[in-house]
């Protein structure tokens, strides 16, 4: 019960945070989804820093707190739903560019995001050991 209660504590300010970065990040780049690409970067930088923490077998990260930023936050925070539907916005506007833009800068983005939170993860983890 009490992992399932951190799960819902970490969604709910994940859930706030995700709000307040799209909201005062729109705009800034047109009509380019920003907020969303800021989100997704950031936890997937966040998600390969706790995952190879947590399979180091390093003593930065407890099970619970895992639960708690991995599962609720860094679920409730990323969103590949929003950035599926705004690639697909694009598309319907017949806006290659800004299609080809958003999905490219996510998917690059993100997967190199997991790789330094997976090298910064394993420099801790060893510097500690």
């Amino acid at each position: 019960m009490q992992q399932v209660l951190l799960i819902g504590i970490g969604g709910f300010f994940g859930a706030i945070a995700r709000f307040l970065t799209s909201k005062y990040t729109s705009g800034f780049l047109g009509n380019f989804p920003l907020g969303t690409l800021i989100v997704n970067v950031i936890g997937s930088f966040a998600l390969g820093f706790i995952m190879y923490s947590v399979l180091n077998d390093s003593r930065l990260i407890s099970p619970e707190f895992r639960s708690f930023a991995a599962i609720g936050f860094i679920g409730a925070f990323t969103t590949m739903s929003t950035f599926a539907y705004e690639s697909f916005r694009f598309i319907d506007l017949r806006d290659m560019a800004m299609f080809g833009l958003n999905f490219g800068s996510n998917l690059i983005l993100c997967l190199l995001a997991i790789y330094l939170g997976k090298v910064t993860a394993l420099l801790i983890g060893g510097i500690i050991k």
